[in-house]
């Protein structure tokens, strides 16, 4: 999918590769900010109900990143449960150059309505669900989306057909990189969270 949105496919096309990277990068935004916000919601309700401590969802989300952790570094990633299908690529032929950017961005900032190939995915769902207002949530979202809405730009030098076969291979190389980054972030998340339950304690 992203190997489809470069300036030589858009031109292909007869629509210009800016409007459509713009709009799947605020798509994206937009895919994780609803996201983050809903279950930022539920997440708020569930925990008034319980009555949960902020130390209990920290721990909480300290128990999703050991586990995503683990499935990340162990190959187990690619056994995740999720939706087996990508985007559309029909929309490609059937609209705007900015309707299907917006339209894919947005699933991608989902998150959980394509392939999940990495355990982070989860990792932020709940981590949104145990913030401590929508409006947190939100803002998780729209970063996690922003990410991910960015993974368009290096479709960007694709100006002739050779280049499309050096990206793709670049992108193949980057997979295993980017698991590795994504472990990175939640031990990072991990840690920080311990740190903060053991000041409250």
């Amino acid at each position: 999918m992203l190997t489809s949105i470069t300036p030589l496919g858009e031109w292909g096309r007869g629509h210009r590769y800016v409007v459509t990277a713009v709009a799947f990068v605020l798509g994206a935004v937009l895919g994780g900010g609803a996201l983050g916000a809903s279950l930022g919601a539920m997440g708020s309700a569930v925990s008034r109900w319980l009555g949960m401590t902020e130390s209990e969802r920290l721990l909480a989300l300290g128990g999703s990143v050991i586990l995503g952790l683990t499935l990340d570094l162990t190959g187990w990633n690619y056994r995740l449960p999720g939706p087996r299908r990508q985007v559309n690529e029909r929309w490609l032929d059937r609209y705007r150059g900015w309707a299907y950017g917006v339209g894919f961005g947005f699933q991608l900032g989902l998150g959980v309505v394509t392939i999940v190939t990495t355990a982070m995915v989860y990792v932020v769902t709940v981590a949104v669900f145990v913030s401590p207002t929508p409006l947190a949530g939100l803002a998780i979202g729209a970063t996690f989306g922003a990410l991910r809405g960015l993974t368009v730009l290096p479709g960007s030098t694709v100006r002739e057909p050779s280049l499309l076969y050096v990206v793709s291979g670049h992108l193949r190389d980057w997979k295993a990189r980017v698991v590795h980054l994504c472990a990175a972030c939640e031990s990072a998340i991990g840690v920080l969270a311990v740190l903060v339950v053991l000041k409250q304690g």
